[in-house]
């Protein structure tokens, strides 16, 4: 009998590896950060891996780690580290994901107890495998957090459960306190760059959850630097208006490798205060407008400026 060991690794995104290289843009000053390293920040780091956890921090290669993970902030990524979908921009692994693991909700807890968050991020990958997108998963993990650290409050930044009907439902019943779902992009960025996703369905989503439970804050943001032009992104802050959206996020798209989406060109500092005062003049709550804007970055003072922001319109 003779084995055949297959030693080639497997890509991180085989769906990419065919495509020719792109060039990779010099990053200008303003979007430089420093490398990871603070004591806190290793703490940070053992805790999520005591509990065998995945972050989106690490996943997509956020910038922004060394700061969040330094002040004990980290988005927890739920339901594996590989996603049944194959955006352009993104840089968490893509394939057929393994099954849930059961206990992963408690353990996600137990994390945000130990590390004594006041606000906690949860995440996930699209997975479209699953009957409900992991929907009842999120309301697990919400549930578990409530009873573990009942202080906390929790921001979830969920899939678009294309075709999964009651999955928004399952997870806008569990109460998590800010219900984020990312548009990404300008609409006719789409076929490009989220080509698995429909914009107008991302859109209903979150109107839906106004309707659902008018309390709940709901958030979403876009990445610009795709070759989007500024009345189109303008115009994204009207759709998002329209469905009521609290807040928004735009921070500038930041290619991971030579085989992900180009970036078109790097956004000025002024041009995102630009669209912070744009975006407020439009009625959003609260803005969060700059290069290195991710969804979950500085979020747990951002919520405390959120709750402020619609007390103050009271």
């Amino acid at each position: 009998m003779v084995t055949i060991v297959d030693s080639k690794a497997k890509p991180r995104h085989p769906e990419k590896a065919h495509k020719p290289d792109t060039p990779i843009l010099k990053k200008p000053e303003w979007i430089r950060v420093k490398a990871p390293g603070s004591p806190v920040y290793a703490e940070t780091q053992k805790i999520v891996r005591a509990n065998k956890l995945v972050t989106v921090c690490e996943e997509a290669g956020c910038p922004n780690i060394g700061e969040c993970w330094s002040k004990k902030h980290a988005t927890f990524m739920i339901m594996g580290d590989t996603c049944t979908r194959a955006c352009a921009f993104c840089n968490v692994k893509t394939g057929m994901p393994e099954a849930l693991t059961r206990d992963e909700p408690e353990k996600v807890a137990d994390a945000v107890a130990r590390m004594g968050l006041e606000h906690a991020v949860i995440t996930s990958v699209d997975r479209d495998d699953l009957a409900d997108g992991g929907a009842h998963h999120f309301a697990r993990t919400i549930k578990a957090i409530r009873a573990a650290s009942p202080g906390t409050t929790i921001e979830v930044l969920t899939p678009d459960f294309l075709k999964k009907d009651g999955a928004l439902e399952a997870v806008v019943a569990a109460k998590p306190d800010v219900f984020n779902h990312n548009l990404e992009t300008v609409p006719s960025l789409y076929l490009r760059i989220r080509p698995g996703a429909r914009y107008f369905h991302s859109l209903r989503l979150l109107q839906r959850v106004k309707e659902l439970d008018p309390a709940m804050f709901t958030k979403s943001g876009i990445m610009v630097g795709l070759g989007e032009t500024r009345e189109q992104v303008m115009q994204v802050m009207d759709d998002m208006r329209s469905a009521d959206i609290d807040f928004i996020t735009i921070g500038q798209y930041l290619q991971p490798t030579r085989k992900h989406a180009a970036i078109d060109r790097f956004v000025t500092p002024e041009e995102f205060k630009g669209y912070e005062t744009i975006a407020y003049a439009k009625g959003f709550l609260m803005v969060a407008a700059t290069p290195l804007t991710r969804s979950s970055h500085h979020a747990g003072e951002d919520f405390a400026r959120l709750r402020a922001a619609r007390a103050g319109k009271s």
